[in-house]
């Protein structure tokens, strides 16, 4: 009978570890993208291949100390940036525990027993047992012989999520970096719009004045000098607005940099120019997303651990063996706790396997599959996801400099257009129409470059986070 159930035991097992060989090798669907595009769709001439590799300071290009300075700051106090760290460390010490399952369990044990067994509790009724006390120490230890790679398999997934960990605080910092510059790149462009309408509203309060001397000296109207000041009130009302959205830029960039307002605004306050929106760039080809992009190895540390999980399962089909072990010592007096004669010990190796479970790591393998198949398709969608942020800012940037080469010539020709028809209007030659008009396009034209400026800088800096950042994964 014995022979007939070893047998059988082992003709079960020889089933199942083939079974679970065919799983392991059974051809799946593609895991990934076939391809990548070889090139992108627009890549003007001017474009160069990315210096510097994974240790790019992209944002050094833009030469602004200011910039430098507060990129630093958000770095070291940034509190998304910190809990990021945090969430990184969390996961390196999940992994670390799941390496602590390759070593042994040790416990030790101490202590004194007294015990003093009744008299009373048999039907005669006996004299009790004098009370016994004694000293105890015990040693016992219990290892799981990792025989078919489960253990390995754990640490497998726990590593793959501590780098996914570690691609999402590069994400991190891509993404405040980036924030950081474009908010700073907002500010600028709204202290300098601040000083447009502010220069204008001093060059209207000049034709107000030669409005008001034409109506005293009854060469025009009084509704030249209505409109005069009709003008100088429009430029002058965006004032407090712009103002405000510079106070709102500040505290911004103060709680990316973990700095109140007061300490922001002594940093910002001061106007200064917006950097060179002008530099050689490129963005390669689209394979060097899959190395440079934070979000990408995210996906794909996601999908190690998911397929990781997917051993698991297979595994939990298969046997365990724990080795068991444990030393006792006991003694009246601690000074015969370590005589011969008082050791006790046993060794227990022990083979478990669990052979129905009504079908429960059957659904836990088809669970574990599923999420993989999840995280395969959250890998390809973060690689078509990349792919089309490059190409829209690409495409963004060129257009961006094209617009600003457009609207430079438009601001020429409107000053020009202001200044000719303000000398015709001394000269009586044409109304005042005219020229508040031309004021008003020469304010627009000027606020549109601007604007126009701060486009090609914000979609320069799309460009560089969309490219990855150049943030370093290496140890």
């Amino acid at each position: 009978m014995t022979n007939i159930i070893e047998r059988v035991t082992f003709t079960t097992f020889a089933a199942l570890m083939l079974l679970m060989s065919v799983e392991t090798v059974r051809g799946d669907e593609p895991l990934t993208a076939d391809s990548l595009p070889r090139a992108w769709t627009y890549v003007p001439e001017k474009y160069q291949e990315i210096p510097g590799g994974a240790d790019d300071r992209w944002w050094g290009r833009f030469s602004d100390p200011l910039l430098d300075s507060l990129i630093v700051l958000g770095v070291q106090r940034n509190y998304d940036l910190r809990i990021a760290h945090r969430r990184q460390e969390i996961a390196r010490a999940a992994m670390n525990q799941a390496r602590a399952a390759w070593y042994p369990t040790i416990s030790l044990s101490a202590g004194w027993n007294a015990a003093k067994e009744s008299g009373a509790t048999t039907r005669g009724a006996t004299t009790a047992m004098p009370a016994e006390s004694y000293f105890t120490a015990g040693l016992n230890a219990s290892w799981e012989i990792d025989i078919f790679g489960k253990v390995a398999a754990g640490v497998k997934e726990k590593k793959a999520e501590y780098n996914a960990s570690r691609a999402e605080y590069a994400g991190s910092m891509v993404s405040l970096t980036a924030q950081i510059a474009s908010t700073y790149f907002t500010l600028r462009s709204q202290q300098r719009l601040l000083q447009v309408a502010q220069a204008h509203c001093k060059s209207q309060m000049e034709i107000v004045k030669i409005a008001r001397a034409r109506f005293e000296a009854t060469l025009a109207s009084k509704l030249d000098v209505a409109e005069a000041w009709q003008t100088y009130y429009s430029t002058a009302a965006s004032i407090p607005m712009l103002e405000s959205s510079i106070q709102a830029s500040i505290n911004s960039l103060g709680i990316l940099v973990g700095e109140f307002p007061p300490e922001a605004a002594r940093m910002l306050a001061q106007p200064g120019p917006l950097p060179n929106w002008k530099t050689e760039i490129s963005a390669g080809v689209p394979a060097d997303l899959l190395r440079r992009r934070p979000d990408i190895v995210e996906a794909e540390m996601e999908l190690a651990a998911a397929a990781a999980s997917v051993g698991i399962a297979k595994k939990d089909f298969l046997p365990t063996l724990t080795i068991e072990g444990s030393v006792t010592t006991a003694a009246r007096k601690p000074g015969n706790l370590f005589s011969g004669h008082s050791f006790t010990w046993s060794v227990a190796p022990t083979l478990s396997w669990t052979l129905f479970d009504g079908f429960s790591r059957k659904y836990q393998l088809v669970s574990a599959r599923e999420q993989m198949q999840s995280a395969i398709d959250s890998y390809n969608l973060s690689i078509l996801n990349a792919v089309g942020e490059t190409e829209n800012a690409l495409s963004t940037y060129d257009a961006s400099l094209r617009h600003i080469e457009i609207v430079e010539k438009l601001c020429v020709q409107n000053q020009e257009a202001l200044t000719l028809a303000i000398k015709r209007y001394k000269d009586s030659l044409s109304p005042m129409t005219d020229v508040v008009n031309a004021q008003l396009n020469a304010l627009a034209g000027e606020s549109e470059l601007v604007q126009a400026q701060e486009s090609a800088l914000t979609s320069l800096v799309s460009l560089y986070e969309a490219l990855g950042g150049g943030i370093s994964l290496d140890d």
